[in-house]
């Protein structure tokens, strides 16, 4: 590829919307302007009301190779943002955070930001034969994507810092007991597997897909209580959607809801 052609690609199928890591000469590795082209992508996406749930692979054996120091690095030492302002936070740190779901899916190598992608999204797949590793420390840094945060969270104390504080890499079945995947298929299957889910959560009404992932992540940031005080409050709200109503009407027709986003 050109120096010229995009880094991260997408393409829009029905109410899902694909993003691609499209710079496999290189293993997929995050120069800053790979970064911005991913938080550009994830913007489109959520601005979007037509679109229902995205699915982020990459082209290549490999998923990434993780950030690219040799320019990261001084970008992040000097202060420069790392993101284009006013985009959604691809790593959910930080406001604006993305609301719609995002299905991920990776292959080969996946190092450092690409675990730190996996762990913001909200269903992860590994193809058979992928290779993960959090390895900052091996080059006298820390992670500084979430992975400190999340880690512990999804997979315990120890078993987090096992990987965390060594910087070893790790298998896809390892990563399967870690909770950092949810399902570990053959290779070949891998993106249509990505996608099948995709577009079955992209059949649910979007409303609620959102309501949970609100519920969800209230939680996660505020604490239980937090969320529990807005559990009647949020489905109340969706009681008197249009798309409520349809689930009613699906449910005594016994067929799938047709719902709307209304």
């Amino acid at each position: 590829m050109t120096d010229e052609q995009p880094r991260v690609v997408t393409e829009r199928d029905g109410r899902i919307f694909h993003i691609v890591l499209d710079r496999a000469d290189k293993m997929n590795a995050f120069d800053v302007r790979m970064l911005r082209e991913l938080a550009e992508a994830v913007t489109e996406y959520e601005s979007d009301e037509s679109l229902w749930c995205a699915v982020l692979y990459a082209n290549g054996d490999h998923f990434t190779a993780g950030l690219d120091l040799a320019e990261v690095g001084p970008a992040v030492r000097s202060g420069a943002p790392l993101f284009p302002e006013g985009s959604v936070d691809v790593l959910s740190l930080h406001e604006p955070r993305r609301k719609k779901p995002l299905v991920m899916a990776v292959q080969g190598w996946c190092l450092t930001i690409g675990i730190e992608l996996l762990l913001a999204a909200d269903i992860r797949l590994a193809a058979e034969g992928a290779r993960f590793g959090q390895i900052e420390i091996n080059r006298g840094i820390f992670p500084f994507g979430g992975a400190t945060i999340r880690l512990p969270e999804i997979a315990g104390w120890g078993n987090a810092m096992r990987w965390l504080l060594t910087g070893d890499k790790f298998d896809a079945d390892e990563a399967l007991r870690l909770g950092l995947v949810q399902e570990v298929v053959p290779a070949g299957d891998l993106r249509a597997k990505a996608i099948e889910i995709a577009q079955t959560v992209a059949k649910r009404a979007p409303l609620g897909v959102a309501a949970t992932i609100r519920s969800s992540r209230t939680a996660q940031l505020e604490g239980t209580d937090a969320a529990v005080a807005e559990l009647l409050v949020i489905a109340r709200e969706l009681m008197d959607t249009e798309d409520a109503a349809e689930g009613v009407r699906s449910f005594l027709e016994r067929r799938e809801g047709d719902f709307k986003g209304r």
